[in-house]
């Protein structure tokens, strides 16, 4: 018998909601929404969540929640990762999620998203264990390996959102600053690498709005098409060739790209950058990039 749940996963750039009917493993959608609220829109700055962003993702969850109870779901849970936890006014932010979904959102720790993404990306996969998933966010990004669960885990504070916001100020970006961005990143990454034992995993795995993007472009469709993206494969000198180019482009010159979320465009630059450089320091020839993350991890667990 299945399940009528519906996952939220609040990070520091998106909102989405899964609606799912779940019977064991086996999870059928019935709706996938995505809004870019921007919650962590100048924490890493300010330590704080903006007013207006926290009513940006309000105006979110309204349109969510009535989606919910028209569709018939008879459980919820949301998560609130990276920028709800760095934030000193988090309780201003649970407060609202109550007001409007009616349950407490759960801000969870880094270690606790990394299993949601593990679990959402490796269920139906079909490549050879042990796996180095990576979840690439706005303001954090969580490294696994596993094979039929998490082994090793941690979460790094690198994400599209945050190093934009420390590093890339020009559009489009200098030398010198896209120097200082790589500089932060390879850092971090050989950090987390060193942590799970990245190199020595067989699978790497890319989960979250960039690496679809970059897959979507790498793929060159002309229109957004997450059946084509799901499960395919980029290889090394892609991800560095739709990198550099992403890059040298105006935000304006991306927004231009038919694939591209209005909502991204200023920030890609940056995701792409930090997807490049785990490519390149974790020695893989190829990613495989996964529509399925911890939104479906989520689901799962509602399910029990």
């Amino acid at each position: 018998m299945s399940v009528r749940v519906a996952a939220i996963d609040c990070g520091t750039n998106a909102i989405r909601l899964l609606i799912a009917d779940v019977a064991g493993d086996k999870l059928a959608d019935v709706a996938r929404r995505m809004e870019i609220v921007r919650l962590g829109e100048g924490v890493d700055r300010t330590g704080m969540l903006a007013p207006a962003a926290i009513e940006r993702t309000r105006q979110a969850l309204l349109g969510y929640a009535a989606e919910i109870a028209e569709l018939g779901v008879t459980r919820v849970r949301m998560c609130a990762t990276s920028a709800s936890r760095d934030a000193s006014n988090a309780q201003e932010f649970r407060d609202m999620v109550r007001g409007v979904l009616g349950v407490d959102p759960e801000v969870i720790t880094g270690e606790q998203e990394a299993e949601l993404s593990f679990l959402g990306a490796v269920n139906g996969l079909d490549a050879e264990g042990p796996y180095l998933v990576y979840d690439l966010g706005g303001g954090s990004t969580e490294f696994v390996t596993g094979t039929t669960g998490v082994e090793k885990s941690i979460s790094m504070d690198i994400g599209c959102v945050r190093m934009t916001e420390r590093h890339l100020h020009s559009d489009p970006p200098t030398a010198a600053e896209l120097a200082a961005a790589e500089a932060d990143i390879v850092a971090a990454v050989d950090t987390a690498l060193a942590a799970v034992s990245g190199r020595s995993a067989r699978t790497l795995v890319g989960l979250a709005g960039t690496v679809t993007t970059v897959a979507a472009l790498a793929h060159d469709l002309e229109v957004y098409d997450s059946t084509r993206i799901h499960h395919s494969r980029i290889d090394a000198p892609t991800v560095a060739r739709v990198t550099d180019e992403l890059l040298a482009m105006t935000v304006a010159e991306r927004l231009a790209e038919p694939v591209m979320h209005p909502g991204r465009a200023d920030v890609i630059g940056a995701g792409a950058l930090i997807m490049k450089v785990i490519q390149e320091r974790s020695g893989h020839d190829f990613v495989i990039a996964s529509e399925h993350d911890i939104l479906d991890g989520i689901a799962f667990g509602l399910a029990v």
